[in-house]
């Protein structure tokens, strides 16, 4: 299935059971065995899977390469979505898929609904920003419909302040998105008033996939 691609084919944890799948994607310089921690916080009756970014980088994984904080290489990306995508298709068949992602993860998931909107049930972008300018559509209404959760720190110091906002602007505004957004206080790590939101979001699409 993944022949063309330079990447193998991914590493996965997995916690739980259940038809949908909630796919959870960590961050840049971490791996799948950091963000599975988070599948112990949220509702039961979904598998939650975390898979491993392909590319190797600072001791941990990345999910693109990058020409700055937030801001993919387009090549780099279409690479990867391409990889991600040719898996779970396979993986997934015709499985209900939420994407649940942490900072770079964040922008991954962005990226793959962006991409491919009516692949996905849901998705959460925490702490990241969109990847902007980076080969993928950010056109008016092109996320109609699709419910997203963003979540955000107001002390965020790691992604630049820009992206968090035109971010925050494009989902809630032109993007069409069904959109939960939730900004507290905080820096660049989820805080519980945000993962209780999340909690409440993700309970709400599991009902609605089943």
């Amino acid at each position: 299935m993944l022949n063309h691609s330079p990447f193998p084919e991914p590493v996965t944890v997995s916690a739980g059971t259940g038809r949908p799948l909630v796919v959870l994607l960590h961050g840049r310089g971490s791996n799948e065995a950091d963000i599975i921690g988070l599948a112990g916080h949220l509702p039961e009756g979904a598998e939650y899977l975390a898979v491993r970014a392909p590319i190797a980088e600072g001791g941990g994984y990345a999910w693109f390469a990058n020409r700055g904080i937030g801001r993919p290489r387009a090549e780099s990306l279409r690479q990867t979505m391409d990889w991600f995508t040719a898996w779970l298709d396979g993986f997934a068949e015709d499985r209900p898929v939420h994407l649940i992602g942490f900072s770079g993860g964040a922008a991954f998931a962005g990226g793959l609904i962006l991409d491919r909107p009516g692949r996905f049930a849901g998705a959460a972008v925490l702490y990241g920003t969109l990847p902007f300018d980076a080969g993928v559509p950010v056109d008016a209404d092109h996320l109609a419909g699709l419910p997203v959760f963003v979540g955000q720190g107001e002390d965020d110091a790691v992604i630049p302040r820009e992206l968090l906002d035109r971010t925050w602007q494009y989902l809630t505004g032109g993007s069409g998105a069904i959109v939960r957004a939730v900004r507290r206080p905080g820096g660049h790590g989820i805080s519980m008033p945000v993962l209780e939101e999340l909690q409440g979001w993700l309970r709400d699409r599991l009902a609605a996939a089943e």
